[in-house]
């Protein structure tokens, strides 16, 4: 009975025993076809036999063995390996079907391999992550041949693994880099002109070509009769605060991710380039109530509340309530601090009702709102004419960016920071500006 249930039948069984049957209607016409069907008949009940036999003879097995990492990375590239041993003396062409989760809704996953006998090989696949959250892969479904090929044998290993898809480590990691170099050649960003220094003496030392002239130290120039310079070193533990919008303006997808998810992913990066700064970093996600609350703090725990809290957000489709934001801010937030808002603002009215809130956060703390160009318009507005309606779309969509514009010049008359990209651009942009204001001495 388990025999019946692994037993496959391939296409080309079908292919010959169709061949057959029309030899045997033709042989209702011409009477010596008649043997020859029954003698092809039975050569290819003999070969059916001998295939299921090698399929089905004791010993026979498929090693299988799937090994992936832990966590996966939002919106990255994470790979599933499969290690694959043919222990038989014969050669085997395999098919695996492995049960993804129902997070990817993929219905045609297939990986196809030859094994020569005793030989392993290692196979691998590429799956991208666009929600947060828990993924179980299942069982993983072997299907084997040999080189006749007229029957499969189906085998299944249970192999149940959970894996939490978290915020992007990946892109973390790979704007590390930011940290340590200021005037990054990183295609996409640029370099900043540092127009000061931060007033935290370090050391003095001999004045060498280059140095700012304003810093020399007359006094240390006259008792060592050569010049002599102060240095400087950035100011360490300011508070960096990323205040998430989680409110239904922020579920709008771009590239298989929503802006929160873009957002979260760049919170991470900016947060833990905040910390290699010497920088206290903490977090403040809000919609109609305030969400996660992490206080400014410093060290490795404290990149890892955050990485955890940032995987339990949660969407909301209620509008955001930015006056419960400004009292959230009054009460937890002490001190001068550097607020990077994540929020999306579709049209001047929505950026307008909240206006009068920015600028009295603004006017204790430097804030930067951080929100999106919609690239799909873009390239609307940027499309040729065709026809009457492509007039009409490209005149609309030129309106909305010209209102977005506006956007970004009303905020700047109020005196308040703005990163206005796309989510591609995200996270460059958003480290760009960290490290502008850094090195502008405004942080």
């Amino acid at each position: 009975m388990k025999m019946l249930k692994q037993i496959y039948l391939n296409n080309l069984f079908f292919y010959v025993l169709s061949g057959i049957a029309v030899l045997f209607a033709i042989a209702f016409t011409v009477n010596w076809i008649f043997f020859a069907a029954l003698i092809v008949l039975s050569i290819f009940i003999a070969i059916f036999l001998i295939d299921t036999f090698l399929l089905f003879r004791k010993g026979f097995s498929v090693v299988i063995l799937r090994t992936m990492p832990g966590i996966f990375s939002l919106g990255d590239k994470n790979t599933v390996d499969f290690k694959v041993e043919n222990p038989n003396n014969i050669m085997l062409f395999l098919k695996l079907i492995d049960e993804l989760p129902y997070q990817f809704q993929e219905r045609d996953f297939l990986i196809t391999l030859q094994l020569n006998a005793f030989e392993s090989k290692t196979v691998d696949y590429v799956v991208v992550p666009t929600q947060r959250g828990a993924y179980e892969f299942r069982n993983t479904n072997i299907f084997s041949k040999t080189m006749i090929g007229l029957v499969s044998r189906k085998d299944v290993v249970t192999g149940n693994h959970k894996v939490a898809v978290f915020p992007s480590t990946v892109l973390m990691k790979k704007f590390e880099l930011f940290a340590f170099n200021r005037n990054t050649g990183q295609l996409g960003s640029r370099k900043i002109r540092k127009i000061g220094h931060s007033y935290e003496f370090d050391h003095i030392q001999n004045y060498v070509s280059g140095d700012d002239p304003r810093s020399i130290n007359w006094k240390a120039t006259g008792r060592r009769a050569e010049l002599m310079v102060n240095h400087f070193m950035d100011e360490k533990a300011q508070q960096v605060y990323c205040l998430l919008d989680k409110s239904r303006g922020m579920q709008m997808p771009f590239n298989g991710l929503t802006l929160l998810d873009h957002a979260i992913n760049t919170t991470l990066v900016v947060l833990n380039i905040a910390l290699l700064k010497f920088d206290n970093a903490g977090l403040i996600s809000f919609s109609n109530k305030i969400g996660n609350v992490i206080k400014a703090g410093s060290g490795k725990h404290q990149l890892h509340k955050i990485y955890n809290a940032l995987y339990n957000e949660k969407e909301n489709r209620l509008e955001a309530d930015y006056e419960l934001l400004y009292n959230a801010i009054r009460k937890i937030v002490g001190g001068h601090s550097l607020l990077f808002l994540f929020t999306n603002f579709e049209s001047v009215y929505a950026m307008e009702r909240v206006m009068p809130l920015l600028r009295r956060i603004n006017n204790f703390h430097l804030l930067v709102v951080v929100f999106f160009k919609n690239s799909k318009i873009q390239e609307l507005a940027n499309s040729e004419y065709t026809d009457i309606v492509s007039i009409y779309e490209k005149t609309i969509a030129r309106k909305f960016i010209a209102e977005k514009e506006l956007i970004v010049q009303e905020l700047k008359r109020h005196k308040i920071q703005v990163v206005y990209t796309s989510p591609e651009e995200l996270p460059t942009n958003t480290i760009n500006k960290y490290l502008e204001l850094k090195s502008r001495g405004l942080v």
